[in-house]
């Protein structure tokens, strides 16, 4: 309580939220080219997957950044641990989605059918969410309830995506393809879902920050 109340008393640093900030929207443009990559009529697939390897690149970036700036900050706007617990979460969520691109050339999967775009879709829903959240981190107190309804919604698309990699499942074992088409397709669809595993670990991390500073 005592370093709670002498943290609202002090000067803060409040680049960290800005850091925050792009690096959530780093991961809504990995989401969007994703979905670029996968759509019916995309004449340059090859073109979209580079374009998430470059954005999950420049996202390290800014994880670089978030965490050299934590080690010369004396005064912080949550606590340290938090700070550095939701910059590796945004990072691995960016992560997730670059590794779609990277296996699915790995297997040659290149005809993406409903199943992997429903999840691509969710994937972009979560993404906006968290990304709309930062920017409330300025003020948790002011937006704690704001925030914490946000934080429900990925959860709940967390859980669509749960249903939908079932579904996905189920058409693939009933299609009965060849062994490196099922497993590369399977990998695809299992990725995906982590894709929004990751954005749910970001939101229970802010999760976190409601209930340490309100």
């Amino acid at each position: 309580m005592f370093m709670r109340v002498f943290r609202s008393l002090m000067p803060k640093e409040e680049r960290f939220v800005d850091h925050f900030m792009s690096h959530s929207g780093y991961i809504v443009a990995a989401a969007d080219a994703l979905a670029a990559m996968m759509a019916p009529d995309q004449p340059d697939r090859p073109a979209r997957g580079r374009e998430v390897c470059e954005i999950e690149s420049a996202a390290d970036g800014v994880a670089r950044q978030t965490l050299i700036a934590l080690h010369r900050a004396f005064i912080t706007p949550f606590d340290r641990s938090d700070i550095l617990a939701l910059s590796n979460a945004l990072d691995e969520a960016v992560d997730h989605v670059e590794e779609v691109v990277l296996h699915a050339a790995l297997y040659k999967v290149s005809d993406f059918d409903a199943h992997m775009r429903l999840l691509t879709g969710q994937i972009q829903q979560a993404a906006r969410l968290v990304a709309e959240m930062m920017p409330l981190l300025r003020d948790i107190p002011g937006n704690a309830e704001r925030i914490r309804t946000m934080c429900e919604s990925v959860s709940k698309i967390e859980g669509d995506a749960d249903e939908a990699l079932r579904e996905a499942l189920s058409d693939l074992i009933e299609l009965r393809p060849d062994t490196i088409t099922f497993f590369g397709r399977k990998e695809v669809y299992e990725l995906l879902e982590s894709a929004t595993d990751s954005l749910d670990d970001v939101a229970d991390v802010i999760e976190g920050l409601v209930l340490d500073n309100v």
